[in-house]
């Protein structure tokens, strides 16, 4: 059985084969264009190909969630009904994801949430009731791929104009898009890069 709902050939015996029972994604550069300490809902603009890509991984059943370090939060320069109005926002033009995990920490409070480290991956994954080997994070910078590491998750790099070529060459899987993540994630050999 293919499934062509994200746009691309997918064998549906791989799906089941890889384990594959969630796909986490960071926010800002991934889901959404970065739009630095966002708190307005009418800026939100999704990526190209995110919402195929989510809607595909919906019908297969397999369970979606976003994490993203929101440090605007402990800098005062984000308060939590904004960081909810845009995730609302997100969600309103992306449609419902089984968990969100949301840092407000600062990159010198020493949290265990803050992406690099593996806080948020470890959490969403005990709320949905599986592993972090059973789940993938795609992420558009090299602290994504760290915390995905860190927790035991595949980690996928889809690059952006912003993401660093160090990041880009550290990173163990990469991809051009969102919907060649989705294909290197159901269809592609783990570990191979795009």
């Amino acid at each position: 059985m293919t499934d062509h709902s994200a746009g691309n050939r997918v064998d549906m015996g791989s799906v089941r084969a890889s384990g594959l029972k969630a796909v986490l994604f960071d926010r800002d550069g991934t889901l959404v264009r970065d739009v630095p300490y966002n708190g307005d809902p009418e800026l939100v603009q999704p990526m190209p190909q995110a919402r195929a890509v989510l809607l595909g991984l919906r019908r297969r059943g397999i369970a979606t969630g976003v994490l993203t370090n929101q440090a605007g939060v402990s800098r005062g320069i984000l308060a939590w009904g904004q960081v909810a109005a845009v995730n609302k926002r997100i969600e309103d033009r992306l449609g419902p994801f089984d968990v969100w995990e949301i840092c407000p920490h600062g990159p010198d409070d020493g949290c265990s949430c803050r992406k690099p480290a593996p806080g948020m991956i470890v959490n969403a994954c005990r709320r949905l009731g599986i592993s972090a080997g059973e789940a993938a994070y795609i992420g558009d910078i090299g602290s994504d791929m760290e915390a995905a590491e860190a927790a035991g998750a595949r980690g996928i790099l889809v690059p952006t104009p912003l993401t660093r070529a160090s990041e880009v060459s550290a990173a163990r899987e990469l991809a051009p898009d969102l919907a060649s993540a989705l294909t290197l994630l159901l269809g592609g050999p783990p570990g191979g890069r795009r």
